[in-house]
């Protein structure tokens, strides 16, 4: 979606040249490919290891780190390429959705009037603010050291990622549309209304 952002600002007359069907099937089917790989080579890594003990999984989802509380047998092989992985997935993707909005910035800093200016900002907000969501939750849980590391915090995480932030995008995306705020803008002149 950065990339698309992208282009729409700063490339609007060849949006439909450069983002090709192509292009997009290509955005699509690479990132699930990579991601299906990722999930079948920590699978297979964690189930031919062996299981001993308590078998009851304290975590929200089927996530790999707490299943890594049940091996008998080294977890450091795991836990590695989680680490690598997990690290690569963040900081590469990251990267690109910054340098895709700060050349966003750079283009929309150079634009004249000031309604070019506010259409841009409304057409990468939305997204903004359901990237920063995503990256804190995802950050809060996978980037922290070991020794303040807590199940806990983590199943709150993964509800917040899991349920909450798919909860929010409808929401979040949907005030670019005149109708909501409007109406949005309607409940807030009546809840100010109302005597406390």
């Amino acid at each position: 979606m950065a990339y698309d952002r992208y282009v729409a600002i700063c490339n609007p007359l060849l949006y439909r040249v450069i983002m090709s069907e192509r292009v997009c099937w290509g955005l699509v089917i690479v990132p699930y490919l990579y991601s299906a790989f990722l999930s079948l080579l920590t699978t297979i890594k964690i189930f031919i290891s062996s299981f001993c003990g308590y078998n009851v999984i304290s975590h929200f989802y089927c996530d790999s780190l707490p299943l890594l509380e049940l091996l008998c047998s080294s977890t450091r092989d795991v836990e590695l390429i989680v680490l690598i992985f997990s690290a690569f997935n963040l900081v590469s993707s990251l990267c690109i959705v910054l340098v895709s909005y700060m050349l966003i910035l750079a283009a929309i800093l150079k634009m004249k009037s000031a309604e070019g200016r506010y259409k841009a900002f409304s057409t990468c907000g939305s997204h903004l603010i359901v990237v920063i969501v995503l990256y804190g939750t995802l950050s809060f849980m996978y980037v922290q050291p070991k020794s303040s590391h807590s199940f806990d915090n983590d199943k709150m995480a993964s509800v917040f990622y899991t349920v909450v932030i798919p909860m929010l995008n409808p929401l979040i995306y949907s005030l670019r549309n005149k109708e909501v705020k409007g109406s949005l803008h309607r409940i807030w002149k009546y809840l100010c209304k109302i005597p406390t």
